[in-house]
């Protein structure tokens, strides 16, 4: 016999969650047969397998039993260590290991900063349009969102400051570099003026970097903690530069952040996986992470690029899409007459697949968007679909 339980069981704040669509819609992507220009996916064919497998042959050979022991929820300290000094190197950011938390990817930061920040009614800000786990994880917390709109070079700095006068905002969530969904990255003259203006209003942000690395032009923006250190939380994770599967992230943030995260992540999960944190931590140590993510980068850019080629030559005109400088996606707007949904039931009986740009947006839906991924699709297979894509298009 199967029980049903009575929807006024659940908690209030499982109502208010979307599901997410590209979850729903990668499970398609399972066939083999389907072109998928869908998920943010790093291509598997870069992932440093043969080293991994290395560097767990000499964990297990000479720390086994540490390694599969339950451990400090912090993470693993030299690992954490690495991460500061990688900070130091890249940016001169005077980041220590004590502000720095191991986290299961960066989505669970999201999550911890929600559970330690937001309260059912509070204002967060985001970018629109923003990104879906970060739409999905917040609205567990019920907040009223205020969005703010993004130009080619970062957020409108102008409506940022009218909406910051208008009503007060607790956080600000964002993605400088390579933003998902829409590809763009902010200027250096916008990440000064947003800190600005987020500094007088005491706002605390957010700034999620998973595709700072992957860089097309070599050019490492500084991040908004450069600017405004005392009240960013910069969120970073090995899953686009390394691999997925060891879930791992993390969480920079003054100590008095870190210590209620951390207390939250007990929490929740105790800590993070262990053995993966002593694998990684050994790839890193004998192997160059530098000459890895070249590697990644030259890649990345020669799908870009052939990704650009045919929205160039096959697309219309009337489709306006986003020249992205580094990271994984493009973003499109449709000409008038077409949806994103529409074209996707049509792309579907062609084997292709991506994602609706309305997903991305808390309120008000551009339902003319569309998210595209260009670093799990190979060339000739991109050319192709890509081709069979522009001609659906009205």
């Amino acid at each position: 016999m199967i029980i049903q339980t009575n929807s006024q069981q659940f908690a209030a704040r499982v109502q208010n969650v979307p599901a997410s669509f590209i979850r729903e819609i990668l499970k398609v992507a399972t066939d083999p047969n389907i072109v998928s220009f869908a998920g943010g996916l790093p291509s598997p064919a870069l992932f440093p397998a043969e080293a991994l497998g290395e560097s767990a042959k000499r964990v297990f050979s000479k720390m086994g039993g540490q390694a599969l022991q339950y451990s400090s929820t912090e993470g693993y300290l030299p690992l954490r260590e690495y991460i500061a000094e990688r900070y130091r190197r890249r940016f001169k950011l005077n980041i220590s290991a004590e502000q720095i938390l191991i986290t299961n990817g960066s989505q669970q930061a999201v999550d911890l900063i929600g559970k330690i920040f937001i309260d059912p009614g509070d204002n967060v800000m985001l970018e629109r349009p923003s990104y879906l786990g970060a739409l999905q994880c917040f609205s567990m917390f019920q907040p009223v969102f205020k969005e703010v709109n993004l130009e080619h070079d970062g957020i409108d700095t102008a409506e940022l400051e009218d909406l910051l006068n208008e009503t007060s905002v607790k956080l600000f969530y964002c993605i400088p570099n390579f933003q998902n969904p829409t590809g763009v990255q902010y200027s250096l003259e916008k990440r000064k003026m947003a800190a600005l203006i987020l500094r007088r209003h005491r706002t605390i942000v957010i700034e999620d970097d998973p595709y700072g690395e992957i860089t097309f032009d070599k050019h490492h923006m500084p991040p908004l903690y450069s600017f405004y250190p005392e009240k960013t939380i910069m969120l970073g994770s090995f899953s686009k530069i390394i691999a997925p599967g060891l879930r791992l992230g993390w969480m920079v943030a003054n100590r008095e952040i870190i210590k209620k995260a951390t207390v939250m992540k007990q929490a929740s999960d105790l800590q993070s996986g262990n053995l993966s944190q002593y694998i990684l931590y050994d790839f890193l140590q004998n192997n160059s992470l530098d000459r890895h993510v070249e590697n990644l980068i030259t890649a990345y850019k020669e799908k870009r690029t052939t990704m650009m080629g045919c929205l160039q030559n096959y697309f219309p005109e009337s489709v306006k899409f986003t020249r992205s400088r580094g990271g994984m996606f493009t973003w499109l707007t449709l000409p008038e007459g077409n949806t994103a949904r529409e074209l996707l039931q049509a792309a579907l009986k062609e084997k292709i697949i991506f994602v609706p740009g309305d997903s991305f947006y808390a309120s008000d839906p551009d339902y003319r968007t569309l998210r595209l991924n260009y670093s799990n699709v190979d060339e000739p297979v991109m050319r192709a679909a890509m081709y069979k894509l522009s001609r659906l298009i009205i």
